[in-house]
């Protein structure tokens, strides 16, 4: 029989084609049937045209089924594969400018501090109804590859509360592993010419990454390059480096400061931590304007509003040649490959999110935590990683508080472990006094009423606070 593969939220049009065509260039997983589901008719009918026409130009015996009722795209589904924003760019917005108004400059806001935070709240009972639709009608072994984020939060909702067997993916650690693939390839080199015979050209196959932390607070602890361990040059050839000198500045210090990089982008990580962006005029210091990933207040945001609508890439996309389905044209992301690995026995290591179980013995057990792992016939594999270094896994442990606040406040509709979240957020915190946070989180559950239907109680109360000075 075919594998069954349900993808909710299908209409994010650019990245189900992506991972359509990474699992269907693995041979045997060539017919496959993929259940798409989206709450749009009109982006899920695009999508499953766009996906239709690939696969009868590759000539793959593969089907689409589109399908507005989830349950029916999760009916005996060997894989779920989620991808949704509850609330889209209208909640995405208020995540961003409701803690603007606050001092807080989020570049992106979509993992932790105010806008992540929320954006859990939201996530969250979305993902707990897919794990019921899950436990009831897929597959008795069906494997949920969360991509949406807050990943770590979604992830935790869905292992411990969702009761699914799920792992988060994102494709940071990959991001990173080029850039130190780049600066190694600067370090052997210096002024080299390109063109020269002596010039040395270094691949990212060639470069060996241990990389273990919490999904977008992960760290490179271990660097293998020709034999050698490369990790303390990184600072030498990021600091010297003539494009990450002038665009990974929060990464560099923090590298400076705490001995390892870190995964995910400049703007991604100043929000994390409590030192880069709470007072704006040093805003400059530490961020690139050029492109919004290295840390413009808003930057995500602004970049998707501004975006060719679906319709316009839909139209796009029809009159291009349709793309090669191949190995060769796959791309960076984890599923295609996890999926093959599971079903036909070619090992697969990469960065998975999943319960810690003392996988890094210096964080809580009951954590997401991202780190190696392999992936074959006899399913997924994690092995021990030990350690943290000591200041490392301080500061993934903050924003792990943050996280387990976070999740049981958007379980339980509990308000006040709500702003407790805020609080001990590092940056929301760095900025906003108590009155402040608690304000700002009424506001944004006003903001987000209809998304939150587990605060609508709580809703009432803070419409009530908000006609009030405090």
């Amino acid at each position: 029989m075919s594998l069954k593969i349900g993808v909710i939220g299908a209409g994010s049009i650019g990245f189900t084609r992506k991972i359509m065509h990474d699992i269907l260039a693995a041979p045997e997983l060539a017919d496959a049937e993929f259940r798409f589901n989206d709450i749009n008719e009109n982006t899920l009918k695009m999508i499953t045209q766009l996906a239709q026409r690939d696969i009868k130009a590759n000539d793959l015996p593969a089907k689409i089924t589109p399908c507005l009722n989830r349950r029916k795209a999760l009916e005996g589904a060997d894989y779920v594969i989620n991808t949704v924003r509850i609330g889209g760019i209208e909640a995405f917005n208020s995540d961003v400018e409701i803690p603007l108004k606050y001092g807080i400059h989020q570049c992106v806001g979509d993992t932790l501090c105010a806008g992540g935070i929320m954006y859990g709240q939201r996530n969250i009972p979305a993902i707990l109804d897919f794990c019921k639709d899950i436990r009831q009608v897929a597959a008795d072994d069906c494997l949920f590859l969360n991509y949406a984020n807050p990943n770590a939060m979604n992830a935790w909702a869905a292992n411990h509360h969702g009761k699914v067997n799920t792992l988060g993916l994102c494709h940071g650690v990959q991001h990173g592993h080029q850039q130190i693939t780049d600066v190694i390839e600067f370090l052997i080199n210096g002024d080299t010419d390109p063109e020269s015979d002596d010039y040395v050209s270094v691949e990212k196959k060639e470069v060996d990454i241990i990389c273990a932390g919490i999904n977008h607070q992960t760290w490179y602890i271990q660097i293998l390059y020709d034999g050698q361990d490369w990790t303390e040059r990184l600072l030498e050839g990021f600091e010297t480096h003539p494009e990450y000198s002038r665009t990974e500045k929060v990464r560099i210090d923090m590298l400076r400061r705490f001995g390892y990089y870190t995964t995910e982008s400049n703007g991604h990580v100043s929000e994390y931590v409590p030192w880069y962006r709470k007072r704006p005029e040093e805003l400059d210091r530490w961020i690139d304007r050029s492109v919004w990933v290295h840390g413009e207040t808003g930057g995500y945001l602004k970049t998707i509003k501004g975006r060719d609508s679906y319709e316009d890439n839909f139209k796009k996309w029809m009159q291009e040649d349709p793309p090669v389905i191949s190995t060769e044209n796959r791309s960076i992301e984890h599923g295609g490959h996890i999926i093959e690995a599971r079903e036909t026995g070619r090992t697969y290591r990469g960065h998975f999110n999943v319960v810690n179980n003392g996988c890094i013995t210096n964080l809580p057990e009951e954590a997401i935590v991202e780190v190696p792992g392999y992936v074959d016939r006899n399913g997924i594999n994690i092995p021990q990683v030990g350690k943290l270094p000591m200041a490392c896994a301080a500061i993934c442990n903050a924003s792990i508080s943050v996280q387990r606040l976070a999740v049981e406040a958007a379980i339980n509709g509990d308000y006040n472990l709500l702003v407790q979240a805020m609080m001990l957020d590092p940056l929301t915190g760095a900025v906003c006094n108590p009155p402040e946070i608690a304000r700002m989180t009424d506001e944004m559950l006003v903001a987000q009423a209809k998304w939150l239907p587990q605060y609508k109680n709580e809703i009432e109360r803070a419409k009530s606070r908000l006609k009030t000075c405090r």
